[in-house]
């Protein structure tokens, strides 16, 4: 993972923990790519309701995923992810 896409995902990560409705809609994103069959998907429609630098760091993740042949998801950042399926999803499991 490049520098500058390491770095959108952390500022996503820290936006993720924020007990706020963008908190909610950015762990949303993040949770769709780490499993969106146990965790749900994104509403493109949120993107309407998030700061532009955030929208424009999804972004960043987006078409860095899309560039590569095989998905590939964040497990360098897996103990941070869990913790905001404990925030964001406490029924589910962290898969």
């Amino acid at each position: 993972m490049e520098d500058f896409v390491r770095f959108a995902l952390e500022k996503l990560l820290n936006v993720a923990h924020e007990d706020s409705g963008q908190g909610r809609r950015v762990a949303n994103f993040i949770l769709a790519w780490w499993n969106a069959d146990v965790h749900g998907g994104f509403n493109l429609t949120d993107l309407a309701d998030l700061d532009p630098h955030v929208c424009e760091d999804m972004g960043t993740i987006f078409t860095w995923l899309a560039r590569h042949d095989t998905l590939i998801y964040p497990d360098d950042y897996k103990q941070e992810i869990v913790q905001i399926i404990a925030r964001w999803r406490p029924q589910a499991e962290t898969a």
